[in-house]
């Protein structure tokens, strides 16, 4: 017998993860981003990291277009991009008030995250709901911040050590 879906929304609220936004570039569909908190590294050498995406979000289909995605981990003061990235927008106005340049792969980088690492698909494994996508990374840009964190269904940040 397995879990039953609100008992394991409920375990995972206990889990606290960082915030991304995972965007892309495709010829068919142009950019395209949403808000994601499956993130892991996978392997150091070669650098490979995945996400998990929904099988029915377009970002995703743009992803599979293109073969390439960014990882752009949010920092303590772009609560408003996760939500804008969340869903409930177009992709138009998702990258309408967030200040984004091309990088290497034509993948949107976001200006302000915290980090950045822009990747080529390397696999993608079907799991339930969703797809786990592998990809090695390609560049990587590392700025200076605190990361916004998720936990219990709210946002939260890393308390000041006195």
């Amino acid at each position: 017998m397995t879990v039953g879906v609100d008992d394991f929304k409920k375990a995972m609220q206990l889990w606290a993860s960082g915030v991304t936004v995972v965007t892309t570039h495709s010829e068919k569909f142009g950019i395209q981003g949403m808000t994601v908190t499956a993130f892991s590294s996978v392997s150091i050498n070669p650098p490979q990291i995945l996400v998990c995406l929904n099988e029915s979000a377009d970002t995703g289909t743009g992803i599979k277009q293109s073969q390439h995605f960014a990882v752009n981990i949010l920092n303590s003061t772009q609560q408003d991009v996760s939500n804008q990235f969340a869903g409930g927008s177009s992709q138009q106005q998702r990258f309408e008030n967030t200040p984004w340049t091309a990088g290497i792969t034509g993948a949107p980088i976001l200006n302000n995250s915290l980090m950045s690492l822009e990747c080529k698909v390397i696999e993608e494994v079907r799991a339930g709901t969703h797809w786990i996508i592998i990809g090695e990374v390609q560049d990587c840009v590392c700025r200076e911040g605190e990361p916004l964190l998720y936990y219990r269904g709210n946002y939260q940040q890393l308390m000041s050590q006195p």
